[in-house]
């Protein structure tokens, strides 16, 4: 380690790309925060007072992608609400835990569930419930519009905002870096 320390945080002086490199190839699962990640920030109602859930088409497609190439996906929320339920499993997403009081206990119930260790799983959050798993995982992510606070602790911060195509960027990255992603020979990344 370099002697440089940040606000409380030690820096490494090694080469972050290639850390980032090695922790993308050995993920076999993302996990992530529904709201705000996968549906962005907002909760919205119809006039009868029903929940209206939508999450980004391209999302829901690599979340099936993923899915197929053996990449395990896990959704969190503290919410508990029909209209999530039947927007994830209408989007195929087995590993849905919602309305988790305590989402350390769901994330260590669901990477116990499939056998896995913290350095084969990666989380997207964009607030700080959830720093505790991301303080655990090899692959920590905030989307863009995630708040300050996590900006600057994550391992990487994608380029899209929440609901918007940043769990698709995250798939993308692990299922090429993995040689697992068909549409490689079509991708900009």
């Amino acid at each position: 380690m370099s002697g440089i320390n940040y606000f409380g945080i030690q820096l490494s002086a090694g080469d972050h790309s290639e850390r980032l490199t090695t922790a993308i190839s050995r993920v076999k699962a993302l996990m992530f925060s529904v709201d705000g990640v996968l549906t962005g920030g907002q909760i919205t109602f119809d006039g009868s007072g029903e929940e209206i859930c939508s999450c980004y088409g391209r999302d829901a497609l690599a979340i099936r992608a993923a899915q197929e190439s053996g990449l395990q996906i896990a959704a969190f929320s503290a919410r508990q609400s029909n209209a999530l339920r039947s927007l994830l499993e209408e989007i195929g997403i087995r590993n849905a835990f919602l309305g988790c009081s305590n989402t350390m206990e769901a994330y260590e119930a669901f990477t116990s569930s499939c056998g896995l260790e913290d350095d084969e799983c990666a989380y997207i959050a964009d607030d700080v419930g959830d720093i505790p798993i991301l303080e655990k995982v090899a692959l920590s992510v905030t989307p863009i519009d995630g708040i300050e606070y996590l900006r600057n602790r994550v391992s990487y911060i994608s380029g899209f905002e929440g609901g918007k195509g940043c769990v698709r960027e995250m798939i993308e990255l692990i299922l090429q870096q993995q040689g697992k992603w068909t549409f490689s020979d079509h991708c900009v990344l």
